[in-house]
């Protein structure tokens, strides 16, 4: 094994730490598109959850920034590799 391709304490802990965000995220999110539709609406649970709109709203709207950071990104990446390219003729 090489040594430089182990992970580190911090870097296992940052790790579990993204998964646990993540699941936190997906079962709160499926608990609001999935379950919550089938509970009565005066239930004590919809407190805890925002208005069913924004359960479209929020994935799209992260979605399109999600788009606009990678295509900025390699927009950045393509430039970049154009100036070397012309400095090296």
């Amino acid at each position: 094994a090489l040594p430089f391709l182990q992970a580190t304490g911090t870097d296992q802990v940052v790790g579990l730490g993204l998964v646990a965000v993540s699941l936190i995220i997906f079962t709160y999110y499926t608990a609001w598109v999935i379950l919550l539709p089938f509970i009565d609406n005066e239930h004590v649970i919809h407190k805890f959850f925002l208005p069913r709109a924004y359960a479209v709203a929020i994935p799209l709207a992260a979605g399109l920034l999600l788009l606009l950071f990678v295509g900025l990104f390699i927009t950045y990446i393509m430039l970049k590799n154009q100036r070397v390219t012309k400095k090296a003729q």
